[in-house]
């Protein structure tokens, strides 16, 4: 069929749909619902056998519904309706709930129901949730309404009862730091994020807090900042006490959005002298106290951890996860997991602290400099295998430094985007090594050209991936500690190694890493430091969530099946989406 999907911006979920429907045989085409534009218009040219909404913040016009049908993916259960579901569902504390494809209607979410899946709500943010159970049931339901669409003998079914619920605004989200305990607080905060974020007063400032997690040990008067950790800080609650990673400053009357960025970073110089706190041994970003990069080991395997918000890593990010990587390597293990969390694996260099930077290009020019630091210390790591394990999306730098590994694990429902052309960069971190090692120059010369997202299963088709989970965002972790526990104990895995050396000294002989960087980075600089380069105003515009004027050209031309299995057409996730490339 020809499938054509509405809208507000071509997110994760939108891009998961696209991706995954072509994986299924379907001709789709994408048309972004924008303010000003003439949808019905655009919709009517398309002629398709289908509108599919998977993210739309306005109701569709009677024109299109009412002649076509549309189905309308809804994060919620049968029966819920209105704009903020998962944030009412988080803030509730609901241990589970579902998503539903709907018929578009004249009442928003009071269509007849086309399929309905259900999932659990683990007590992570909302953003999580969203790529991943949410993401993974609203796949299930759109595959499962669109084959009974397909058939032409199912009938939807009418909604017997409905609780329509207002867009949850900043009043209600209000954090009382005298009186909400430590479970409240979190509530409210993973409620809000990445967006809108929860509004609060600072140090003589207003503020958005983004993302929050529970401190097991610190305490003291509720409000007060008690300690700083790697960018982020840790306020007292009424009855303990949370770190937040990111802040992002309200905007000025007329002024554009500002970026996310490190808690320390954005309040500067308002900062108090506070003690910078270590996380104790044994943690990471999802075992003990909270920190973003963690380190454990089972039997000749070790798990180096990280997760970042929105999968940016800023220079800082960069170099503090090389120094852990380089003391991981010291450990007398055989197999050497990087990642394993349930979200973002990376997404490339930090364009919202870029963006805040007194010198954006000269910002730029490190950022990628520790990036590409990062990836050679993979590349060079020949005394062990290098295990790649991708719970969450991956996109430019970040997908490439994955393919540094020897192995990528991914799980099923993860989005690859291996490439850099619609932030106006050719790209670095050895990509014209790793990529065409892996696909060769020509699909190598495609993928980042073209700049195709990748389903999970597309991926592993074109040798991309080595090997594709089936298993919950939740379940990802443990699944990848038992496959590289047994990968550490294969008689294999010996030859393997000492292979791989012989392999990267042969490598190196044809043409030095060093010159695949040097030449990378020549025109990397020429860009960062062209002050007309599209470069600059992409990434601002992608910083401050500026809309598109229309629906880019690449995306409204109907994405025709591939047999190499290449999946859909993307622009920077826009909502929720990471500041990063």
């Amino acid at each position: 069929m020809y499938v054509l999907l509405v809208a507000s911006a071509f997110n994760s979920l939108t891009q998961r749909v696209h991706a995954e429907l072509r994986d299924h045989g379907h001709r789709v085409a994408v048309e972004l619902a924008l303010p000003g534009t003439a949808l019905a218009d655009a919709v009517r040219g398309h002629r398709p056998d289908l509108v599919i909404a998977p993210m739309l913040r306005t109701a569709l016009p009677e024109e299109v519904w009412a002649t076509h049908t549309c189905l309308v993916v809804h994060p919620g259960p049968v029966g819920d309706r209105g704009p903020s579901s998962l944030d009412h569902a988080i803030r509730d504390g609901e241990p589970r709930w579902g998503v539903t494809v709907l018929q578009a209607n004249a009442e928003m979410d009071a269509g007849d129901v086309w399929a309905s899946v259900a999932c659990p709500l683990p007590p992570v943010g909302k953003s999580d949730l969203y790529r991943g159970e949410i993401a993974d049931a609203a796949l299930e339901a759109v595959l499962l309404a669109v084959e009974r669409f397909a058939s032409g003998t199912w009938t939807p079914q009418p909604q017997a009862a409905g609780r329509a619920r207002p867009l949850l605004r900043q009043e209600e989200r209000r954090i009382d730091w005298e009186r909400h305990r430590t479970a409240d607080v979190l509530r409210a905060l993973r409620a809000a994020d990445s967006q809108p974020g929860v509004r609060d007063e600072l140090l003589g400032g207003e503020w958005f807090l983004h993302g929050g997690h529970r401190e097991e040990a610190l305490r003291g008067r509720p409000g007060e900042l008690l300690a700083t950790r790697d960018g982020a800080v840790c306020r007292a609650t009424a009855d303990g006490a949370v770190w937040i990673p990111e802040l992002r400053a309200r905007r000025l009357p007329g002024g554009p959005a500002a970026p996310k960025l490190p808690a320390t970073l954005a309040l500067a110089d308002r900062l108090p002298p506070l003690p910078e706190v270590p996380a104790p041994p044994g943690s990471g970003p999802h075992r003990g106290t909270w920190s973003d990069i963690g380190y454990h080991e089972e039997g000749q395997a070790g798990f180096l951890s990280f997760s970042f918000p929105g999968g940016a890593m800023s220079t800082a990010h960069c170099r503090r996860l090389l120094d852990a990587y380089r003391t991981a390597r010291t450990r007398p293990t055989t197999v050497l997991v990087l990642g394993g969390g349930r979200d973002f694996f990376s997404n490339g260099i930090h364009l919202g602290v870029i963006e805040a930077a007194a010198d954006p290009a000269e910002e730029s020019w490190a950022n990628i400099n520790a990036m590409n630091d990062l990836v050679e210390a993979v590349l060079t790591t020949t005394d062990r295998l290098v295990v790649s394990a991708l719970g969450g999306n991956a996109a430019a730098g970040g997908a490439m430094l994955a393919l540094a590994a020897d192995e990528v694990w991914c799980r099923s429902g993860v989005v690859l985007n291996p490439h850099y052309r619609l932030m106006g960069l050719h790209g670095s971190e050895y990509w014209t090594y790793t990529l065409p090692r892996r696909v060769g120059p020509a699909l190598a010369e495609r993928l980042t050209h073209e700049a195709l997202p990748l389903s999970a299963a597309a991926a592993q088709g074109l040798a991309l991936v080595d090997r594709t989970l089936p298993c919950t965002p939740g379940d990802f972790a443990a699944e990848t500690e038992r496959l590289a526990v047994r990968l550490a104990g294969l008689p294999a895995t010996a030859s393997r190694i000492a292979g791989k050396k012989a392999a990267r000294e042969r490598d190196e002989a044809v043409r030095p890493l060093a010159a695949h960087r040097e030449a990378e980075l020549a025109l990397m600089r020429r860009t960062f430091f062209d002050p007309d380069a599209p470069y600059h105003a992409l990434r601002r515009a992608f910083v401050r969530k500026e809309r598109a004027a229309t629906t880019p050209p690449h995306l409204v031309r109907a994405a025709a099946i591939r047999p190499s299995g290449v999946t859909g057409l993307a622009v920077p996730d826009a909502a929720p989406g990471p500041d990063c490339c």
